[in-house]
């Protein structure tokens, strides 16, 4: 997996990520660009890449498992009545252009490419923030048009028939350690008690980093966490749990999640304070 072209992504000055718009990767992991490593302020990776587990997880970025029944998610696909299945189905996120590269972040226009055809068009804009002397914030937005001229529909595993399996939009897996990271939002604690709930935000905590995960849309606000921490640990926000979501011909759907990224176990109130911060930027 050599990257093709990349540029570092600086918070304050330092650099806390790298993003790869063209990466070389098998069909089979629905190529498309991520930032890894993603680091906090004082350098502790808190991202993986294409990992044993599940080798088409890719650092940060978007991926959906079924957009008309084309995977832009990587690996099998769910098919109802038959369960986990290996697919010729694989699209690709092509970069097209930076509209706007800075060292703090950047504009980026993609294309949503399976079978030979373009379905979506992608903005993409990525800011990365400092907040204070040991924590920084990732604002990543992005907004999916339909160029066809037919309706298409985003689903996922759950809306295809898996219960508990509504992946698919913003993800970010995270860094995995010896221990089971800890899972809380403002007034809930662990992986079943989060998962599928639409808490205003999530906080994942590994042995000496925090990250804190906000809806920073209304409409992104209503989606529901997608969290994993026993099996590996990996934070998204679902775009279709419980029914498919459709996008009109000339139509766009957009979402924004703000990620903190911290030193340190972060405790509720500082998570609390620290997304407010960061969301108001």
């Amino acid at each position: 997996m050599t990257p093709h072209d990349t540029a570092v992504l600086r918070a304050g000055g330092r650099p806390v990520g790298r993003y790869v718009t063209r990466p070389e990767l098998p069909a089979r992991l629905s190529p498309r660009p991520y930032l890894h490593p993603v680091t906090t302020l004082a350098g502790t990776a808190v991202t993986e890449l294409s990992p044993a587990d599940h080798t088409h997880h890719l650092g940060v970025g978007v991926a959906v498992p079924d957009v008309e029944g084309h995977n832009f998610w990587g690996g099998r696909t769910f098919v109802r009545d038959r369960g986990p299945t290996e697919l010729d189905n694989h699209g690709a996120q092509r970069h097209t252009a930076f509209q706007l590269r800075d060292p703090d972040g950047f504009v980026e226009e993609l294309r949503w490419v399976a079978s030979g055809a373009e379905l979506l068009r992608e903005r993409r804009t990525v800011a990365a923030t400092e907040l204070t002397e040991f924590a920084w914030a990732l604002d990543f937005t992005f907004s999916l048009t339909n160029v066809t001229s037919d309706p298409l529909s985003i689903g996922s595993p759950a809306t295809n028939g898996r219960p508990g399996a509504a992946y698919g939009g913003f993800f970010w897996r995270a860094r995995k350690e010896a221990s089971t990271p800890d899972v809380f939002t403002v007034d809930r604690e662990g992986e079943r008690q989060i998962h599928g709930t639409s808490a205003p935000w999530v906080a994942l905590a590994g042995s000496t980093w925090t990250l804190i995960f906000a809806g920073a849309t209304e409409e992104t606000r209503r989606d529901p966490w997608f969290v994993r921490a026993e099996e590996y640990p990996g934070v998204g926000s679902s775009l279709a749990a419980g029914e498919r979501l459709p996008i009109p011909p000339g139509e766009t759907a957009v979402r924004r999640i703000v990620t903190v990224v911290a030193d340190g176990r972060i405790s509720r109130i500082e998570a609390a304070s620290l997304v407010r911060k960061a969301v108001s930027q």
